[in-house]
C-alpha cells in the first residue's frame, strides 16, 4: 500500500505539482481509495457469507446458529473487515500526516469498541433465545443476567470510548469514578433493585414463565409472559399487557396460582343465603317426601335411629317441640348438598370438601360451598361451578327453604298501603 501511495506521488510530482501539494494529494487521494476498497471489501464478505455460509446453517440441525442468523451476529462480524483493512493500511497512506493519522486511528479504535459490543450484544441475546427453548428456563430465566452483562460491557465500552478520547487508561478512569459511585448508585437505582428483586424471584421460586399471578395494586391478572431486569410483564385475560416493576413483587404481595394448578384442582368458595324465616323442625310427613330422594334416604335413616335413641334415653316431654332432638330442613339441606357434590365426577374427593354453615347476618344464614373442581382450565371450571349452583337454587324450594335477597320493586307493589283518614 505505501509502495503504491509514493507510485501515486511520483506521478503528482511529474505533472508539475510541487512535492509538498503532490505528497498531500496522493496520501489523501490513496485514504480515500482505501475507505472505498474497504466498503467493497466489506459487501463482498457479507455477499460470500449470505451465498455460502447462510445456506450452510440453514440446512443444518443445529438452532443455536439459526438464532445467530436471527440476531444478525454474521452481519455484525462482516463489519470487523473494512475497520481492520483502515486500521493496518491507514499508515501507509498518510505516512506524512501523523497527526491525520493519530486521530484516524482513535476514531477506528473506537469503532472496533463499538462492533465489539454490537457483536457480543448479539451473541448474549442468542444465548438467551437458545436457553429459552429449555424446559429449565421457565423456573430459573437468564434474560436478567443477560441484560445484567449487557449494561456491563456497554459501561466498559463509554469508559473505554472516554479513555481513547482523553488518552487515559481504563484502571486510571475507575478509579476517579470512586468519587462518582453515589452519583452512578442513584442512577442505576432502579436496575440495581429489579435486579436484586429479579435474583430473589427467581432462586427464590416465587414466580417463573408461565405463572398466573394476581397483582391487586398494579391491576394486573393473567399469565408471566417476561422476567426482565426491571420489568415483569404480565398478560391479562382480557390480553392486554401490563408491565410491573421487578422490584415490586418483593416490596408487595402478589397471589401465584402455580400451586393451584400443579394440584390438579381448582377452587370453588361461595356461599348462598338462606332466609332465616324459611327455617323449622321437620314433620314427619316432610320426612317422608324427603325419604324420596335417593341420596337422602340412607342418611335420614341413620339419623333417625340416632335421634331416637337420644330422646329414650332422655324422655323429654313430646308436647314441646323444641324438647329432644328433632332434624331441621336446613340440616337436611346441607346433607342433600354433600352427598350431590360427593356423587359428582368432576370433584375431588380426596382434597378439602366441605359443605358449612357460616354465621348468620341481616342477610341471611350463609350455606358455604368450599370443593375442588378436577380441572384447572378456567373455562370448564366456571362451567362446573355455575352447574353445581344452578341445581343447588333449583333444589332450595324443595326443603321449603326460602333464599335471601334484597326486596325487589315488584315486592313492594305487593304491599297494600291504606290511605290514611
Amino acid at each position: 500500500m505505501k509502495a503504491l501511495t509514493l507510485h501515486l506521488i511520483s506521478l503528482l510530482e511529474k505533472t508539475g505539482l510541487s512535492t509538498s501539494w503532490s505528497s498531500t494529494t496522493g496520501e489523501i487521494s490513496m485514504f480515500i481509495l482505501l475507505i472505498i476498497f474497504s466498503y467493497f471489501a466489506y459487501r463482498l464478505t457479507w455477499y460470500l457469507i449470505k451465498k455460502i455460509f447462510i445456506p450452510i446453517i440453514q440446512r443444518s440441525d443445529n438452532k443455536f446458529d439459526d438464532l445467530l442468523l436471527k440476531h444478525t451476529f454474521f452481519k455484525k462480524v462482516a463489519f470487523l473487515v473494512p475497520a481492520l483493512l483502515l486500521y493496518y493500511f491507514s499508515k501507509d497512506t498518510l505516512f506524512n500526516i501523523p497527526l491525520l493519522v493519530n486521530v484516524i486511528e482513535a476514531l477506528l479504535e473506537i469503532s472496533f469498541v463499538v462492533i465489539s459490543v454490537i457483536i457480543i450484544d448479539s451473541l448474549l441475546s442468542t444465548i438467551n433465545d437458545f436457553y429459552n427453548r429449555f424446559d429449565i428456563s421457565k423456573d430459573h430465566p437468564i434474560q436478567s443476567l443477560i441484560q445484567i452483562l449487557k449494561i456491563i460491557i456497554y459501561f466498559v465500552a463509554v469508559l473505554f470510548i472516554i479513555g481513547t478520547l482523553l488518552h487515559r487508561n481504563l484502571s486510571s478512569l475507575f478509579i476517579s469514578l470512586g468519587t462518582l459511585s453515589a452519583v452512578l448508585m442513584l442512577i442505576f437505582k432502579d436496575p440495581i433493585l429489579g435486579f436484586v428483586g429479579g435474583l430473589q424471584l427467581i432462586f427464590n421460586k416465587m414466580i417463573r414463565i408461565g405463572d398466573w399471578i394476581s397483582v391487586p395494586k398494579h391491576q394486573a391478572d393473567g399469565v408471566v409472559t417476561e422476567i426482565t431486569l426491571t420489568t415483569v410483564k404480565v398478560q391479562n385475560w382480557d390480553k392486554t399487557i401490563t408491565t410491573l416493576p421487578t422490584y415490586s413483587l418483593i416490596a408487595d404481595s402478589f397471589q401465584n396460582w402455580r400451586g393451584m394448578e400443579e394440584s390438579g384442582g381448582r377452587r370453588i368458595k361461595r356461599s348462598i343465603n338462606i332466609d332465616m324465616e324459611s327455617v323449622h323442625f321437620v314433620q314427619a310427613d316432610e320426612l317422608e317426601k324427603f325419604r324420596k330422594i335417593k341420596v337422602l334416604k340412607t342418611y335420614l335413616d341413620e339419623k333417625e335411629k340416632e335421634i331416637e335413641a337420644y330422646n329414650k334415653k332422655f324422655d323429654p316431654d313430646p308436647t314441646v317441640i323444641i324438647n329432644g332432638r328433632r332434624q331441621t330442613n336446613l340440616g337436611i339441606f346441607r346433607a342433600y348438598l354433600k352427598a350431590y357434590l360427593s356423587n359428582r365426577n368432576d370433584l375431588r374427593n380426596d382434597m378439602t370438601f366441605l359443605v358449612r354453615q357460616l354465621p348468620p347476618s341481616e342477610k341471611g344464614i350463609p350455606i358455604e360451598i368450599y370443593v375442588f373442581t378436577k380441572t384447572t382450565a378456567w373455562g370448564d371450571y366456571e362451567d362446573i361451578q355455575a352447574d353445581i349452583f344452578d341445581h343447588i337454587l333449583a333444589a332450595i324450594p324443595e326443603f321449603n327453604l326460602r333464599i335471601y335477597q334484597f326486596p325487589k320493586s315488584s315486592d313492594f307493589s305487593q304491599l297494600n298501603f291504606q290511605p290514611n283518614h
